[in-house]
């Protein structure tokens, strides 16, 4: 009497020999896995000793700095009206 495998199962047995070889080893990416981000992050930095300088920013005045925070906050507050989305300069209104 001979027992031969049907083929779902072999069919079955191969898919998971295929998916348990594919985790046999992790690639050589793994080892530098977020560095990209790290370096561009990096370059993004202007000035990365920035944090150590005590020296007060020269410039805005703190009252005039408050004033235009409140008009930059204010300009959220009620945003000036828009025209429709659809709205197609087609015709002579004037």
């Amino acid at each position: 009497m001979q027992h031969t495998l049907s083929p779902l199962l072999s069919l079955s047995v191969l898919l998971a020999a295929l998916a348990a070889s594919g985790c046999a080893a992790t690639p050589n990416l793994d080892r530098q896995f977020g560095r990209s981000v790290e370096q561009l992050r990096l370059r993004q930095v202007l000035s990365p000793q920035a944090g150590a300088n005590r020296d007060p920013v020269a410039g805005m005045d703190g009252k005039a700095a408050q004033a235009a925070y409140a008009a930059y906050q204010k300009s959220f507050a009620a945003p000036a009206p828009q025209g429709a989305a659809f709205t197609i300069g087609v015709g002579a209104r004037q």
